[in-house]
């Protein structure tokens, strides 16, 4: 009798810290995969869109990309405000990803997304956009003889003449461009493909696919965004830090832009 007692108690194994992603049952692994399809779906539908439009655009010559758009002609420093503020809704998923991760246990702190160290975050995240750039400049010295047989396969982005003042503008897209991208396509996207049970080089595949998606209004210009892409990823799979890529990411755009502006 005191055996069968013995063999009737449960045994319960300790449980997995919070920011581990862990294997889900079956329903709970089809509610990951819907979850995982609409918070897509919803940061890339828009954005894809919006690059397919410009790219059409550029190849039936009816116009450029236009980097900074003109809302209110005639009044610049109007304009900056609400072209910034216009910039604001590729933002508006992140904060659901955020509670959807924080609701199976990913909080802010395990993500690396705490106020930032130099030596933790700023010192690697500039490390992450130098080698970016480094990369860029290989890749491009190499698609050079492809650039000029026909410069219509590739697309940059109209600046045109602006005041100084609107590097503001930059730095205003160059933060929500790397908060969103950085969240939602790295740290969201591979949290829940690693509790699906990914392999590390089919998600980071997916990852870069879903992340050049939306630049294809470069035109096969969109190659010279895979690198920092690269970068960016493997670091967060490597370390779980957020904070690092996205500074990098801030870096990389604030910098481009901020060149194209005074050098206009």
């Amino acid at each position: 009798m005191k055996c069968l007692v013995r063999h009737a108690v449960p045994v319960t194994a300790p449980a997995q810290p919070a920011s581990t992603p862990s294997g889900p049952g079956e329903a709970a692994r089809r509610g990951l995969v819907l979850e995982t399809w609409f918070v897509q779906v919803a940061f890339l539908v828009p954005a894809i869109i919006g690059a397919v439009d410009a790219l059409a655009a550029h190849l039936g010559g009816t116009g450029s990309f236009q980097r900074v758009p003109t809302i209110v002609a005639g009044h610049p420093v109007t304009n900056l405000v609400l072209a910034a503020l216009s910039y604001l809704p590729i933002g508006v998923v992140v904060p659901l990803a955020l509670l959807l991760l924080d609701r199976t246990g990913q909080h802010l702190p395990e993500l690396g997304l705490v106020k930032p160290g130099w030596r933790t975050d700023v010192w690697p995240g500039a490390r992450i956009a130098v080698a970016g750039y480094g990369a860029v400049l290989v890749l491009a010295i190499v698609l050079t003889p492809v650039i000029r047989a026909d410069k219509q396969l590739f697309s940059a982005p109209a600046i045109g003449h602006l005041p100084d003042y609107y590097i503001v503008y930059g730095i205003v897209i160059a933060a929500v461009s790397a908060t969103a991208e950085e969240i939602l396509v790295s740290g969201y996207l591979l949290t829940r493909l690693e509790q699906l049970g990914w392999d590390p080089r089919r998600a980071l595949v997916l990852s870069l696919t879903l992340r050049t998606s939306y630049h294809v209004y470069y035109g096969l210009g969109f190659l010279l965004t895979i690198p920092f892409g690269y970068f960016a990823t493997r670091y967060f799979q490597k370390h779980r830090r957020l904070m690092p890529p996205i500074i990098a990411h801030f870096l990389y755009d604030a910098v481009l832009f901020t060149i194209a502006v005074l050098a206009a």
